[in-house]
């Protein structure tokens, strides 16, 4: 992850924009369902974009939330590891995408890698998770 000052002038005006279109109404309702999906003992983040971001960063929770939508023994992510390490974590991040496209959400509503990893795009990942939760609503 890069370590970035502030921004000015127009890098300014951007971030401004992409902040004011993250919804923290919709970050809790996904908080909450995926906790409740998972029926695992999970900890609940505390609120704000940093904290979501850093509760999905590992993958851990995206892998336990897409194995959670499969009958036992059909999980498509069979080994979650809780590993603090980068490549692992974005494996796990990587395997989850994979699985979420298979599972039928669609390549343009899935958040890329980099969104987590970057801090770029913090609304995207909130949202994306919501075209997951669609889907799921679809496919019953």
């Amino acid at each position: 992850m890069a370590n970035r000052g502030p921004s000015y002038g127009l890098s300014r005006e951007v971030q401004e924009k992409i902040e004011q279109k993250y919804d923290a109404d919709l970050e809790n309702k996904l908080v909450d369902w995926i906790i409740l999906q998972c029926a695992e003992d999970i900890e609940h983040p505390p609120p704000g974009r940093a904290h979501f971001q850093k509760w999905l960063m590992d993958g851990t929770v995206l892998c336990k939330l897409i194995n959670s939508l499969y009958p036992p023994g059909q999980e498509p992510i069979p080994k979650i590891s809780e590993s603090k390490m980068a490549f692992k974590q974005m494996d796990q991040i990587s395997q989850f995408l994979k699985a979420a496209e298979v599972y039928g959400v669609r390549t343009t509503d899935i958040f890329q890698q980099g969104d987590l990893w970057e801090r770029e795009g913090h609304g995207s990942c909130a949202e994306d998770s919501d075209g997951l939760g669609q889907c799921c609503s679809y496919q019953g």
